[in-house]
């Protein structure tokens, strides 16, 4: 299957896989495509890069060249709002068409992975992605494959389903209310809508009303329903989630007839966080230090909620796994393991 030809004599001949430069430091990239046609003037060059001899590859049926297996599996593991790219190297990257919630299935992501030459990398599932950005890789480790490897890996794939999907965020109007006497008289300003308003903007939603009150039980169950009477789809309440005792939201959205999902979550920073539901309008009670804190557990629950999934409180208690916040000097959530 494989001719190990010198390479004076390779003048001709095609080559079947790329044939990388590296200079270290400076480069590393693709000196020679697959599927070029070595000339008299290549010679030199191919010499200068180690190859006195190049290998000529002449498969028999039942095996797949490593540019075709790499297509092959890429479009067996890509669902909806992700795209591939053609070959590099052997090696196709796999990148998200829209902004939204990455989807990964880990156990099938194993299941493919134990499969003869065949390997796939991702990114955590339900991670924010934006569009563009590359989300998966595959390709086989050696330059050619036996076909029933593929067939198996596409039939797993159909059985089970895609392996990566973008879910995008939904458009929703948001509705605030925002706790505190100290806001209500205007004592002091209010901090923490601007902060609120900017995060739903940048997941493609917005806050369409914000109520002001102060810390009474009353006033707050009154807001929640007037909020829900007016359309809203979330709501979100900030200010008065600690357990001081003048810190009322807590019982103010129980008060509600809301069912409570979960007051407190197992992350740090995030873990004054409640979760609740009322006539299946998702009711958020952000903790403090989602006004300050770039990544809190707010960024972990909210955008699966905008993607239309569920957030249960087994959900939530399985956030302690990745849960603690590394405090990096420059914060670069998503792309870390907080909260995965």
């Amino acid at each position: 299957m494989m001719e190990v030809i010198p390479v004076e004599k390779a003048v001709g001949e095609i080559l079947y896989h790329d044939i990388t430069r590296i200079v270290p430091g400076e480069f590393k990239g693709r000196a020679f495509k697959k599927g070029h046609r070595i000339s008299t003037d290549d010679v030199p060059r191919l010499k200068e890069l180690g190859k006195d001899r190049v290998y000529i590859l002449r498969l028999s049926d039942g095996y797949v060249h490593e540019d075709d297996a790499a297509r092959r599996i890429a479009r067996a593991i890509c669902g909806t709002n992700v795209e591939w790219d053609e070959p590099n190297q052997g090696k196709v990257e796999i990148k998200a068409l829209v902004g939204g919630l990455l989807k990964i299935d880990p156990i099938l992501l194993m299941q493919i992975n134990e499969l003869p030459d065949v390997t796939v990398a991702t990114l955590h599932t339900d991670q924010i992605v934006s569009n563009g950005k590359a989300v998966a890789g595959t390709r086989i480790i050696p330059l050619y494959t036996n076909e029933d490897t593929l067939l198996r890996l596409e039939n797993m794939c159909r059985t089970a389903g895609p392996l990566v999907t973008v879910k995008p965020f939904r458009r929703i109007k948001i509705g605030m209310i925002t706790t505190g006497s100290e806001i209500y008289y205007n004592r002091i300003s209010d901090r923490f809508g601007p902060v609120v308003r900017d995060k739903f903007q940048a997941l493609g939603s917005h806050v369409f009303s914000q109520i002001v009150v102060p810390d009474n039980i009353e006033m707050t169950v009154k807001a929640i329903h007037e909020l829900i009477g007016a359309g809203a789809q979330m709501i979100v309440t900030t200010g008065g989630m600690s357990v001081d005792p003048d810190d009322l939201t807590p019982a103010s959205i129980r008060a509600s007839g809301a069912e409570v999902i979960s007051y407190g979550a197992p992350t740090y920073p995030g873990a004054m966080f409640m979760l609740a539901q009322l006539s299946g309008v998702p009711i958020v009670g952000l903790p403090g230090c989602a006004m300050y804190h770039k990544a809190t557990v707010v960024d972990i629950v909210v955008p699966k909620l905008l993607a239309g999934e569920t957030v249960s409180r087994a959900d939530i208690v399985a956030m302690g796994h990745g849960g603690l916040c590394a405090g990096c000097k420059e914060c670069r959530y998503p792309d870390c393991g907080f909260g995965k």
